[in-house]
């Protein structure tokens, strides 16, 4: 399962990020998202868990938990809609 991760710390890594999940089963791969342009984290990431129970057990147990004084955001991931190309 593809789990979205908002709201977190700015200061957390994939590292950290993949940690906080390990507890609750395997972890595939977890990716804080950064900003391309200056290299700090967007504030968001996911994590990829090849066990939907042990997702379903970290969403349940990390949804709304303070980690740095951030309360995640933490739910299975939608597939990305492809969006309008914004150049002109």
């Amino acid at each position: 399962m593809n789990i979205y991760v908002g709201n977190l710390p700015w200061s957390i890594n994939d590292n950290e990020l993949r940690d906080l999940f390990a507890a609750f089963g395997e972890v595939s791969s977890a990716n804080v998202i950064m900003d391309k342009f200056s290299g700090r984290s967007k504030g968001f990431g996911f994590v990829e868990m090849a066990n939907n129970d042990e997702a379903d057990a970290a969403i349940k147990a990390l949804n709304e938990k303070e980690v740095d004084g951030r309360n995640l955001r933490v739910n299975e991931a939608k597939p990305r809609e492809d969006r309008p190309n914004r150049r002109h």
